[in-house]
């Protein structure tokens, strides 16, 4: 089936089978070369523009303050491991292409239930059209492909707005580590008129509590481990797939194009939320909440200290987590990591009361086990989750 071969489609199956080689479940290739030219775009022009070096002398600067900084973390939490996390100042490409191969296992879950054959609503294999069993057949061969164009993109996005490696809660599998994208750090301090220096120091507060947290194997891996059951839960169901293609015209290359559209590919994601994903949802959202809601707690007791405009810097910083286009709603979205201030409010405030009741040393039992994680009621009302420790 090469060049020419009859078929009543038009397709030249050679071209079509190289480019649907992969080495997994999602094309990782795909993937990292779409990260990368998204990353590396003019964010108006969308053309390529080569991305400016990191300042050697500026990251060494950084690194001090981080040593600094994860030296207090370690203090305050009890975690000694904050100690050895990795930092370093790095440009887009290298963040997009460092956060992609972490999040690789969530990645691959989800092309697992985008795998499966499509849920109600498909009809009888018999009754089905040969043209609509082709197009059933070309999407399903497509994923990988399809995957890697989603998850590229997603990434090269969020490389255009991310300070630091945990600005997002991503699940990320890798081991911890502290990356800095200079050249958005700065930007940032400039657009609020806000001491690069202090800037520094605030970042780098909040991003080694989370790289403390995340040094803990068991929270890395729940994370990990939560976010997959989530994705895992997807339902391609058939008459989701048949809205998403019923403009498809498999004669014009621009229409078979756009089955690779990224605002498609939310439209559809939405489209196949399941039943199941309900608690699992809950789940993940209350985890992220305290974890966030902890980092909260110890960059409030720190940076007020260290930094003259704590305040300013971090309310900045939370409008910037906030605020971060369409690319991170699609990835929250996607991953089920859809908080909004009530989620943060909310494990800000359980924190806060487990300290007004027990101090930092009793928040600090949270890393203890996995059985630590408060339950929905102890989250609303931490005294039921002082009790459980046998701390009340």
């Amino acid at each position: 089936m090469g060049p020419g071969f009859p078929n009543p489609f038009g397709f030249d199956f050679t071209q079509l089978m190289r480019m649907l080689q992969s080495q997994g479940p999602v094309n990782l290739d795909v993937a990292r070369q779409v990260a990368t030219a998204v990353a590396t775009a003019d964010p108006g022009t969308g053309q390529p523009r080569p991305e400016p070096p990191v300042d050697p002398d500026a990251a060494r600067a950084l690194d001090d303050v981080v040593r600094a900084a994860q030296t207090f973390v370690a203090d305050a939490t009890g975690i000694s491991e904050a100690l050895g996390v990795r930092s370093r100042s790095v440009d887009r490409a290298t963040w997009a292409a460092e956060t992609l191969q972490g999040l690789a296992p969530v990645f691959e879950s989800l092309a697992a239930a985008l795998g499966r054959a499509p849920g109600p609503g498909a009809a009888d294999a018999g009754d089905a059209a040969p043209e609509d069993a082709f197009v059933g057949a070309l999407v399903q061969s497509l994923m990988p492909v399809l995957l890697g164009v989603w998850s590229g993109w997603m990434v090269g996005e969020l490389s255009h707005q991310a300070l630091g490696q945990y600005d997002l809660p991503l699940p990320l599998a890798a081991p911890p580590q502290l990356l800095f994208v200079a050249r958005n750090v700065d930007e940032f301090a400039a657009a609020w008129s806000l001491p690069r220096d202090e800037v520094h120091y605030a970042l780098a507060l909040r991003e080694s509590v989370h790289g403390a947290q995340r040094s803990v194997p068991w929270v890395r891996e729940r994370l990990v481990r939560s976010s997959q059951a989530y994705v895992g839960a997807y339902e391609l169901r058939a008459d989701a797939l048949e809205e998403q293609l019923s403009g498809l015209d498999l004669t014009d290359p621009s229409s078979v194009q756009q089955i690779g559209n990224v605002t498609d590919a939310g439209a559809l994601l939405g489209a196949m939320r399941s039943e199941r994903q309900g608690p699992l949802l809950e789940e993940l959202q209350r985890y992220v909440s305290v974890l966030e809601g902890y980092a909260d707690v110890v960059v409030e007791a720190l940076g007020e200290r260290m930094v003259s405009s704590h305040a300013r810097i971090d309310e900045a910083l939370r409008r910037h987590r906030l605020e971060r286009g369409r690319a991170a709603s699609f990835v929250d979205r996607l991953l089920g990591l859809e908080l909004d201030r009530g989620h943060y409010e909310a494990g800000l405030a359980f924190c806060r009361g487990v300290v007004e009741r027990a101090g930092m040393e009793g928040l600090n039992r949270l890393w203890e086990d996995e059985r630590m994680v408060p339950t929905r009621a102890e989250l609303e009302a931490p005294g039921l989750w002082l009790a459980r420790i046998e701390l009340g």
